[in-house]
Order: C-alpha cells, then sequence, then structure tokens
C-alpha cells in the first residue's frame, strides 16, 4: 500500500500465498482512489463471473459501511445513480469491474490505475483480442501517474505471470527478528520443524540461534519486521510473502496440511502454490514405458486386492472397434488397472454397442469375493460416431454412461459442473479437461514410486505395447505473447495413445461419480459389512469364522436401468 502511494513506482507485483490479506490491500486502494486520489480504475477479476461475485460480495460491503465511501458513490438502486454491477461512478472518477475473459471489458476507455487479481488464472487471451494483462495495461498509457498493481497465487514455473512480473520487480522480501537473538531472517519452511508424528506441535527454528519459535512469537515478530529490496527497483516494486507470515495461520496447521497435500502430486503443487506463494516445478515433460512394467502385479479382474473400492471405465471410439479400460480406485486416489479391452466391429452397428453393454454389465471381483460393477462410464464422442455414442449414452444415463468430449488446456475442470445437451438426443454431453487428466496421471507415475495413496497398479496382462500407449504424449512448450505455455503432443507422428485416452475418460468418470466422497462412503460401507460379520463363538477357547457377507444387489432392469449401478457393489 506504500507503494500504490508512492509515485516512483509504476508497477506493483505480488507473489503471494492465501490467508495473507491480499483482497483487503485491493479494498484499500479502490477506497483510497476514490476518496483521496481520485481516478478512473479498472479491477480485473480471472472470469466475469468472478468479477460478478467480486462486486456484491467485497465491493458492495465495503462502500455501505464506509461513510467516506457511501457519500460519494450513489446506491445503484437508486434512480439515475449511473452505477451497475460492473461500473461505479463518483466525482473525480470511476471504477470499471472486468472479467480477463471478457475482451469488452478490457478496451475503450482511458484507465489510470489497474488492478489485476489473480493473474495466473487468467486465460492465455481475452477473446482473440490477446492477453489481458497487456490489455490492461495499454489503458493507463496517456497517464503520466498511471498505476499497476497485480497480484496472484503462482503455478507453474516458467510459466507463471505473476513470477515473471515478481522478477521484473526489486524483489522485496519480509524480513521479521528472532525473539531471542534478533538476528532478521526471511521465514522459510525447511525451517519449520516438528515431533515425529506430531505435526502440530511445530515450530519455527531460528537460523542463527536454533531457538524454537512459537505462534505466539510470531505477532511480535511480525510487528519489527521490514521489506528489504533484494534487486534494483527501475520503477516496479515486487513483493513476495508467505502463509508462514500469516497471523489467520499457525506453523502447526500448515505442517499439518502439508503432510496431507504430499501424498498427491496435485495436491503437493496447490499446497507449494497457494501456502508457500511459490511456483512448481515440473520434473521432466513426459514418462518414460521402459520400467512401468515392473509395477505389474500377479492379479486379474476376479482378484482385485481388497484396496479397490469403486470401478469406472473409460471407452475411446475408433473407425473400426471400441477400446475400453476399467480402472478401480481406493483410498487416497490409489489405482488398479482391472483390464483393457479392445472390441473390434463397426460402430455404426448395434451389435458392437451390444458388446460394448456385456463388457460394462460384468461383475468384476475382489480377492475376498465380493463382486463389483462398474459405476460410472465415459464413452468419447468427439469421433466419426457421435450420433451413435449420443444414443448409446442417453439411453443409459441412469448407470452414468455419459457421453464425453475432451478439452486441452490446463486448469480445466476434469469433469464439469455443468453439462450441455448433446445434439437432439436426451443425453448429456460432459467436457473433460483432458490436458489436466494427463497431468494428473504423468505426475503419478513419475513422483509416486511407492505403493499407497496416488500409486499406479497394473496387472501382468498388459503387454509392452499398452505401456507404449499410455505414456504416448508428451508436454511440450511455445510462447504466446511472451508467456510460455504448455500443452500434451503426442512424442511421434501417427503415435497411438488409446491406452491413455481411456485412462483419461475412466479417471474422468471417477471425478464424475464423486471422486474422494464416494471412496469415503464405499470404505465406510465395507468396515460396517465386515463389521456385522462377527465370528460365531462356541466356547472360549475356539471361534468359527463365517465367510465374509455378500451385499444383495438388484439387477438393472432392461434397456439399461440402473438399479444395480447405484451401489456398486453385488
Amino acid at each position: 500500500m506504500d507503494a500504490v502511494a508512492d509515485d516512483t513506482v509504476r508497477e506493483i507485483w505480488v507473489m503471494k500465498s492465501a490467508q495473507v490479506g491480499w483482497t483487503e490491500i485491493l479494498n484499500n486502494v479502490i477506497g483510497y482512489h476514490v476518496a483521496q486520489d481520485q481516478a478512473p480504475m479498472l479491477l480485473v477479476q480471472p472470469t466475469l463471473e468472478m468479477a460478478e461475485a467480486w462486486s456484491k460480495d467485497r465491493l458492495a460491503p465495503m462502500v455501505r459501511d464506509t461513510p467516506a465511501l457511501s457519500e460519494l458513490i450513489a446506491d445503484p438502486r437508486s434512480r439515475d445513480s449511473g452505477n451497475t454491477l460492473l461500473h461505479k461512478k463518483f466525482p473525480g472518477g470511476h471504477l470499471t469491474v472486468a472479467g480477463a475473459n471478457s475482451p469488452a471489458g478490457l478496451a475503450s476507455r482511458p484507465i489510470r490505475v489497474v488492478l489485476f487479481d489473480e493473474v495466473d488464472r487468467y486465460p492465455a487471451s481475452a477473446g482473440t483480442e490477446g492477453d489481458p494483462v497487456s490489455l490492461g495495461k495499454k489503458r493507463t498509457a496517456t497517464f503520466w501517474n498511471r498505476k499497476v498493481l497485480a497480484g496472484s497465487t503462482p503455478t507453474i514455473k516458467g510459466s507463471s505471470r505473476i513470477e515473471a512480473g515478481f522478477e521484473s520487480g526489486d524483489q522485496r522480501l519480509y524480513f521479521v527478528p528472532c525473539t531471542h537473538c534478533g538476528e532478521m531472517q526471511r521465514l522459510v519452511w525447511s525451517q519449520v520443524r516438528w515431533p515425529d508424528g506430531d505435526p502440530a506441535a511445530a515450530a519455527y527454528v531460528c537460523v542463527a540461534c536454533g531457538a524454537e519459535l512459537g505462534d505466539a512469537d510470531k505477532a511480535e515478530m511480525l510487528r519489527a519486521g521490514e521489506w528489504r529490496a533484494t534487486r534494483e527497483s527501475r520503477g516496479i516494486a515486487s513483493f513476495h510473502i508467505s502463509e508462514l507470515y500469516s497471523p489467520w495461520s499457525t506453523w502447526g496447521e500448515m505442517a499439518v496440511a502439508f503432510l496431507e497435500a504430499k501424498k498427491l502430486p496435485e495436491t503437493l503443487q496447490t499446497w507449494i502454490n497457494t501456502s508457500l506463494g511459490e511456483t512448481f516445478e515440473e520434473r521432466g515433460d513426459g514418462v518414460a514405458a521402459v520400467g512401468l512394467a515392473a509395477r505389474r502385479e500377479p492379479y486379474t479382474a476376479q482378484s482385485l486386492p481388497g484396496g479397490a473400492l469403486v470401478l469406472t471405465c473409460g471407452v475411446d471410439v475408433q473407425d473400426d472397434r471400441l477400446e475400453a479400460s476399467v480402472w478401480a480406485w481406493g483410498r487416497d486416489e490409489e489405482a488398479w488397472l482391472v483390464e483393457h479391452q479392445v472390441l473390434p466391429g463397426d460402430p455404426g452397428s448395434e451389435s458392437l454397442w451390444a458388446d460394448l453393454d456385456a463388457f460394462l454389465n460384468r461383475p468384476r471381483s475382489r480377492e475376498d469375493g465380493r463382486q463389483m460393477l462398474i459405476e460410472a462410464t465415459c464413452v468419447d464422442s468427439g469421433g466419426h460416431f457421435t450420433q451413435q455414442v449420443y444414443g448409446y449414452c442417453a439411453r443409459r444415463k441412469a448407470r452414468r454412461i455419459w457421453a464425453v468430449k475432451g478439452a486441452g488446456g490446463f486448469g480445466r475442470l476434469v469433469f464439469p459442473k455443468r453439462a450441455g445437451r448433446a445434439g437432439k438426443t436426451s443425453a448429456q454431453l460432459y467436457i473433460v479437461g483432458v490436458d489436466t487428466a494427463k497431468d494428473v496421471l504423468f505426475g503419478r507415475l513419475k513422483r509416486v514410486v511407492e505403493p499407497g495413496a496416488g500409486y499406479v497398479h497394473f496387472p501382468a496382462s498388459v503387454d509392452d505395447v499398452y505401456f507404449d500407449q499410455l505414456t504416448a504424449e508428451t508436454m511440450v512448450y511455445r510462447v504466446v505473447q511472451g508467456r510460455r505455455m504448455r500443452s500434451f503432443k503426442p512424442k511421434s507422428a501417427g503415435a497411438r495413445t488409446e491406452a491413455l485416452d481411456c485412462f483419461v475418460y475412466a479417471y474422468a468418470a471417477f471425478v464424475g461419480r464423486g471422486g474422494g466422497n464416494v471412496l469415503t462412503a464405499r470404505r465406510d460401507q465395507v468396515a460396517a459389512d465386515v463389521a456385522a460379520v462377527e465370528p460365531v463363538v462356541e466356547d472360549k477357547t475356539e471361534a468359527v469364522p463365517v465367510a465374509p457377507r455378500r451385499v444383495p444387489l438388484r439387477r438393472p432392469p432392461r434397456g439399461g436401468g440402473g438399479g444395480g449401478w447405484m451401489n456398486g457393489w453385488r
């Protein structure tokens, strides 16, 4: 906020974690330029929906409860106020709230103060107009006292907007004193320590004297701290701050969250981005098929491990066949490939879809005798047989057999919250974030090397061709308007990717089925079933074991009804 009022600073970049008061800084800057230094302003959120939500949930209460502002900004409900949800007028200036995905909100008006929120969540281009940050900054060109303020939690190293902005400035870090020796130091995660098995008792260890600093010391340390620039400014001030400094978060809470997040690569990335405020550095751009064969294990579709709780399937449609992969999911998304099946035939004929029905309806079994049914299936509709896929899925909605179409781009949801109509049929079309799902798979194959959370198992029945298809794509980078963008592409021309596509659709089906929530429910169900089957005790010295109880399950009615697919267990 001092830098905003400094006439020698024209740009401010803040690379931050969550829970450090960033939204209040934006509010304060806006209030300052309404009441003290009037100017035309523009606030840009990642999407138009987020812009509307910020206006209603953040701006409106601040104006309502602050007399200095409510006197200057009229209530939009009053007649002739000139104010709307996304445009506020006041004497000497105005505030426009826009979404980075809406080029109309970023153009056609001179702006002196531009505020960018969560820039790493912006799309690469605002419609067809180009980079939204560049578009917003161009609006300030006619003002000698222009000001640009941008803040965000970062994402991937090398392609993060906020990282590039931070590195372009004087890179200010917050130094605080040790309450024991007075040594000024920047708080870093490596100095947070805790007793074995008790992360909630974590403390910060001084780098100079080794004293343990508790959360009770944090307030005093923060009050006595100071920002120190580590580079020359050149009119650009940049700051980094992490959750380690947050008054609303304890070091013990961070340690507990870290141990939970590090189970999976993608949750670890989220923790690094949002708690440490640092970019996540990827290790390599793809996965080699060599080495995955060592993960093959002697289980089959009729002898699945006891950790398997939910079955889903992904179906890829080719011109002369269908390919389908059944995957089992367990606690913390440990995954087992159950089987990969090629169904030859013409997708335009009903007989091939009947074969798929038989494949999906067939029960699989765990090693403890429990029979399992496939609970959700995603079928690719992006090929040449779109209408056949729509028709097949429309008749089987109750069984959670969904028509899907893949869409590239990082940041997309693996499985959408809303569906659109699939042509003129009664089926729903779901747009699957394929790059996000591939990132999940490759991250786990590279980083999770021991059975447990996120580990990927394979049966002995799969061959080297399957592994070649599963790893047939790699990440490539390109520079778009100064930003390094990434996407997945085949490693070679003509490479077959059916196994990878089937995983993506099966994972989307798992997320659409409920993901972690359904795993928890299924785990509780198994525990209840086991508890209900106690050994029958005939005397005090010997117990007669009882065979595991099989949960009855109704068959689906003819025509593809869903009775048996709601539960998943036979």
